[in-house]
């Protein structure tokens, strides 16, 4: 691991990292377990990859922990994953706050059970003033589901008249996103070998590059984190541009 890690360029990290952390349950069938038992060792890769962010100085992690579309899951399962995401929190909220970790969150927070939202709750304003790694969860999330609500919120203040259908740019379209505040994700991780996006961050996500794995996440750790990183700082970004221009 110390190898790869000798070769990334500090100075040249990219701010934003995005990660789909697919797999859990597949790696749970191939134990022999139930779902739940990937999503609980998925954990623990939460914690490993939070902690190589940490270290490596990365401004800003986005994990995909529940889409919207999740919800349409067994119940059984969709149950032990708000009381997984419940427990964790509670867990780790210690831990966060002394690493000066300040914990956001981007969905649509009134599907989450009360319970879950009083723990994010708590956990947020305990960290709202830390100033190291932002650690943006991604829950009751989609794509598609942002977009709808940043038009409607656009919407309705050109109808109050506080805004003008000709003032409607990118940028304001940017500050009406759930990641409003957050840059854009120079990278985004997927594991378990699926090559596709799933709903996640469809605005963000246009000029990111795309690193997948077969590894699955419960078995994904800072190693694995390292290489997706040198591989982005081997790409050239061009945004459009010509590699003389760049």
């Amino acid at each position: 691991m110390s190898d790869v890690l000798q070769r990334i360029d500090k100075t040249r990290l990219p701010r934003h990292i995005a990660i789909i952390m697919d797999g859990n349950g597949r790696w749970a069938k191939e134990q022999g377990q139930d779902r739940l038992f990937g999503h609980y060792q998925g954990v623990e890769s939460v914690r490993n990859i939070v902690e190589g962010c940490a270290e490596l100085g990365v401004e800003y992690l986005t994990l995909y922990a529940f889409s919207t579309e999740n919800w349409d899951r067994p119940e059984y399962e969709v149950n032990g994953l708000m009381e997984l995401l419940v427990n964790t929190i509670r867990k780790e909220v210690e831990s966060l706050h002394k690493n000066n970790i300040r914990l956001r969150m981007i969905g649509d927070f009134d599907m989450l059970p009360e319970s879950a939202q009083q723990e994010l709750n708590e956990a947020l304003d305990m960290t709202k003033d830390n100033t190291g790694l932002n650690l943006v969860m991604a829950l009751s999330y989609s794509g598609r589901w942002e977009l709808a609500h940043a038009a409607k919120k656009i919407a309705q203040k050109v109808k109050e008249g506080s805004l003008a259908v000709e003032d409607i740019t990118q940028e304001v379209l940017h500050r009406h996103l759930a990641t409003g505040e957050f840059p854009d994700p120079e990278l985004m991780i997927r594991t378990s070998g699926e090559y596709r996006i799933s709903n996640f961050l469809l605005y963000q996500l246009a000029y990111a590059e795309l690193y997948f794995t077969n590894v699955r996440w419960p078995d994904f750790r800072k190693q694995n984190l390292y290489e997706a990183i040198e591989d982005y700082q081997l790409r050239e970004r061009r945004f459009g541009k010509t590699s003389e221009q760049v």
